[in-house]
């Protein structure tokens, strides 16, 4: 079955950088997008990033903008966020997702379990 797994959460401070990563396996990877979601505490579950199934391309959602970066290794079926310049409202549980090349949720078809990031002011 489809599993993708998140990793590279954890506590940091403000202004700090930190790398998400994201195992795919059980499906063919470079054919889909890659997504990238938080959920903050309290809120719903709200839009990062994406990459195209080749890496050519990518959408960032406006709070994120200039500070990650979204990419992938197609060779390993690896998906990663490159999170710099971090805030305290960036603290949520981050989520990947494999699906289609847009910024919504509904399009995406698999989802990891998440991961945490907490970052302290």
């Amino acid at each position: 079955q489809v599993q993708l797994v998140e990793s590279g959460g954890g506590l940091v401070q403000a202004g700090d950088s930190l790398r998400l990563s994201c195992a795919a396996s059980g499906l063919i990877f470079d054919t889909y997008a890659m997504g990238w979601f938080r959920q903050a505490p309290g809120q719903g579950r709200g839009f990062l990033a994406t990459i195209n199934w080749s890496g050519s391309a990518t959408i960032y959602g406006d709070s994120v903008k200039g500070r990650f970066t979204i990419s992938r290794d197609n060779a390993n079926n690896m998906t990663y966020l490159q999170m710099n310049s971090l805030k305290p409202e960036d603290t949520g549980i981050y989520y990947c997702a494999a699906g289609v090349y847009v910024r919504h949720e509904q399009l995406y078809d698999y989802w990891g379990q998440g991961t945490q990031v907490t970052v302290s002011a």
